[in-house]
């Protein structure tokens, strides 16, 4: 069964009880706007938590931890709230009296106190009486419309870590320099070439700066903000800039450049036009170039590099997302996102995903960094961003940036690190190519 509350709103509604996952049991759609089929797919499972959708657009529902199999009467429970959302931020509604928290009604759907019923009597409405043990406003909660579209109610899983990690991880302090070691020795396969450079593309707020900041941080010992980063609704990056990351304050630089871009946008004529993003990956494009997103450099433009050495080229296009937005990414960015990423195959160019915020998409790994691949939600974005973007799950690598960090984290560090690795090697793979494709001309 597909489920109609998004990702984003079963994560926030987790927020509130803890490390925990919302599994589907009944879905009205499907099995009857009905007392008996609610009480059927729910009276043995608990906690709860029960939604309901109207015509207006308003998701309203309620939280309770004991089963709905009781004998008819009130039920007590002094953790039971409702709520209702206001775009992505819930309102709730503690239960005021909770000797009155639930009611054992049979031929009814959830039913909370005598505040809120959804499927009441067996038909598709609510039934709704502010105050009664709990306190609310009809207008906030449900927009005064009292027809259901959909009811779903979900039970409240306990999320543990897997037995076995699905990808292996060494995080012992001592990794760090040896990570640290084999980045700075790193040489390109192909002679001509003196670096390794790296594409950054991803959607508004994703964290492609703030990537390219964390990999300073490690290497100058604190956490640094050179590239412009920060949160807002367009993107902060509106320039091609290259990056070069120093070991050390006075150290030399690393043989590995990143490439910054303007944020992508779901709406036409916003972020960089794809005819730009080619000729970055052709060379063509010079540092600090201005993205105009409804009109891409022409052949003749001032600055435009008509021959382009190997040095010039992108190396590797690394796309960065949102971990908390894999699931509600819009179908337009998508389509972006898809566009490029087949202009990309046609040029031979390895690609990967950095998937960030990391931390903030699952309980278990806010905890503890180290939790990252025990986390069976981390794994299932992974696999979803996959398929969306058609990529392999070895391409997909998760990351944890610095943003209100201080100080350096060593476990952030060795994730961050091993990334770049990830990248390089990608980087290896295209030139690689670019030597066989030499050997064959000559033979």
């Amino acid at each position: 069964m597909n489920t109609m509350l998004t990702k984003s709103q079963q994560r926030t509604i987790c927020s509130q009880l803890g490390r925990v996952k919302l599994q589907l049991l009944y879905k009205a759609s499907v099995h009857d706007f009905s007392g008996p089929a609610f009480h059927q797919r729910c009276d043995t499972h608990s906690p709860t938590v029960s939604v309901g959708y109207n015509a207006s657009g308003y998701v309203f529902g309620g939280y309770t931890k004991q089963p709905f199999n009781q004998s008819e009467g009130y039920v007590h429970d002094d953790q039971a709230f409702l709520f209702t959302f206001s775009g992505e931020m819930l309102l709730k509604y503690p239960v005021t009296a909770p000797g009155y928290a639930v009611r054992m009604i049979a031929d009814s759907g959830p039913y909370f106190g005598e505040a809120l019923v959804l499927v009441n009597g067996s038909k598709a409405v609510v039934y709704s009486s502010p105050g009664k043990y709990y306190n609310f406003t009809a207008a906030d909660m449900h927009g005064n419309d009292l027809n259901l579209t959909e009811c779903e109610v979900y039970q409240v899983k306990e999320t543990t870590e897997l037995e076995r990690p699905w990808r292996t991880i060494n995080w012992e302090s001592e990794n760090t320099n040896q990570l640290k070691e084999t980045i700075k020795i790193y040489k390109p396969t192909h002679s001509s070439v003196s670096h390794a450079r790296v594409l950054l593309i991803g959607p508004v707020g994703a964290g492609k700066s703030s990537f390219f900041n964390s990999i300073n941080s490690v290497f100058r010992g604190h956490v640094t903000s050179q590239a412009i980063a920060g949160c807002s609704t367009t993107s902060l990056t509106t320039q091609l800039r290259t990056y070069s990351v120093k070991d050390g304050r006075n150290g030399k630089p690393l043989p590995i450049i990143f490439c910054d871009t303007m944020g992508l946008e779901e709406s036409t004529g916003a972020g960089p036009d794809i005819d730009d993003i080619s000729s970055i990956l052709k060379g063509h494009l010079p540092n600090f170039y201005q993205f105009n997103p409804t009109a891409p450099l022409q052949l003749d433009s001032s600055g435009y590099l008509k021959s382009p050495e190997l040095n010039d080229k992108i190396h590797c296009v690394t796309y960065v997302i949102d971990a908390c937005k894999v699931s509600i990414m819009p179908t337009k960015l998508e389509e972006k996102l898809n566009a490029i990423r087949r202009k990309v195959n046609l040029m031979g160019i390895p690609q990967l995903i950095l998937l960030t915020k990391v931390d903030e998409a699952c309980p278990l790994v806010k905890d503890d960094l180290k939790n990252i691949y025990k986390s069976s939600y981390i794994k299932e974005m992974v696999q979803e961003v996959s398929s969306r973007l058609g990529v392999p799950l070895s391409c997909v690598v998760p990351v944890k940036n610095y943003s209100e960090e201080l100080e350096l984290d060593p476990d952030s560090n060795i994730l961050l690190l091993s990334a770049v690795i990830q990248i390089l090697r990608f980087a290896d793979n295209y030139f690689d190519d670019i030597s066989d494709k030499f050997s064959n001309i000559e033979v």
